[in-house]
């Protein structure tokens, strides 16, 4: 039977079905997730509520139909500045003084001083977040940890407990588990760590990297001393208007997430989520910059499987915009093999299969 008549009669409906589903569960629990960091906001004014608005909210990002990551805005850091002297750290996260200095950051990863700040509020001068003028993003976790502890009771989710923040939500549709993040929004600078848009590609076009580029990027408090650089906006605003040559980009990807979650890697907590493939979708977008490369939808789709299979099998897929970075370096190397034995039983036989 022909490949490109395999694929289409069934593509579209399955993934309009789950956008329908994933908006309906994103409508829910943003509604609750508004409520609790309302609350959280009173008793903590360094902590801004998330937005229950119809509209697009980029603190929400649906890493599978049941995991979402939620960023949480910083509030009362404005003006940064690029960090300018590299010194070393010689403390633990209680305060005492430490032999050997704390390791430098890894690539995806930064200090954050507060004095990188134009303006900052009193209380980012206070000892529960500061440790000898930086910011130290587990003591914001530790903080954001406790409002949470006191502020959930107002709210109709349950707390899962460990060194993250997790939330437990049951929506009409399934149970959700929501990992709450603080981040501090970075506006109009690019980080230095991001060195893109690499010299001599085409794609995107140097008025889409200048604007995507404009937007600036976060850091999120998910490690002990370091804050990890966060480029979603970048990666919304790389997305929008992507086939706006007449291309299948966005379909494609629409597909390979379906595929990956009925499939390839189903289940709660994929170990590959939606933001590897994204990753997958702009290398390949930058290697194939010309619409007529995305014309035809199996040849285009089958491209991204491969390129997919590469990195899985590989154990290496470079984060897009800082490409020091491997994202597969923290997951397992056998949940890997065993998905790339998935990805080369497809491409020997490819047929989409939907749950």
């Amino acid at each position: 039977m022909d490949v490109q008549r395999q694929f289409l009669p069934v593509f579209p409906m399955q993934v309009e079905l789950r956008q329908s589903t994933i908006s309906k569960t994103v409508e829910e629990v943003k509604k609750i997730i508004h409520e609790l960091t309302s609350v959280i906001s009173l008793k903590d004014i360094r902590f801004q509520p998330i937005s229950k608005s119809d509209l697009y909210n980029e603190n929400i990002k649906v890493l599978a139909p049941n995991q979402f990551l939620i960023t949480v805005p910083l509030k009362g850091l404005v003006g940064y500045k690029k960090q300018q002297n590299r010194r070393w750290r010689y403390y633990s996260l209680s305060g005492s003084p430490q032999v050997s200095p704390v390791r430098d950051p890894e690539d995806l990863y930064q200090w954050l001083e507060v004095n990188q700040f134009l303006k900052s509020l009193q209380q980012w001068h206070e000892m529960d977040v500061i440790m000898e003028g930086d910011i130290i993003p587990a003591k914001v976790l530790q903080v954001f940890r406790n409002l949470v502890d006191i502020s959930i009771k107002t709210c109709s989710c349950s707390k899962s407990y460990g060194s993250t923040v997790r939330l437990e939500i049951e929506t009409s549709v399934c149970q959700v588990e929501v990992e709450l993040v603080p981040v501090v929004e970075i506006f109009n600078q690019w980080c230095d760590k991001a060195r893109w848009p690499r010299c001599l590609k085409r794609w995107p076009s140097r008025e889409k990297a200048e604007c995507v580029k404009s937007i600036g990027f976060s850091l999120m408090a998910c490690s002990r001393f370091h804050w990890q650089l966060n480029f979603s906006q970048a990666e919304y605003m790389l997305m929008e208007g992507i086939d706006e040559d007449g291309g299948c980009r966005k379909i494609c990807f629409q597909v390979l997430r379906q595929m990956k979650e009925d499939v390839w890697c189903p289940g709660n907590r994929p170990i590959i989520t939606s933001q590897h493939l994204k990753m997958v979708l702009f290398w390949t977008c930058e290697k194939y910059p010309h619409a007529k490369d995305w014309k035809i939808f199996t040849v285009s789709f089958l491209r991204l499987v491969r390129k997919l299979h590469k990195c899985v099998s590989q154990h290496f897929l470079k984060h897009y915009f800082v490409d020091g970075n491997n994202m597969f370096q923290y997951v397992s190397i056998n949940d890997l093999d065993a998905i790339a034995q998935k990805l080369t039983l497809f491409l020997e036989n490819p047929v989409l299969c939907w749950t």
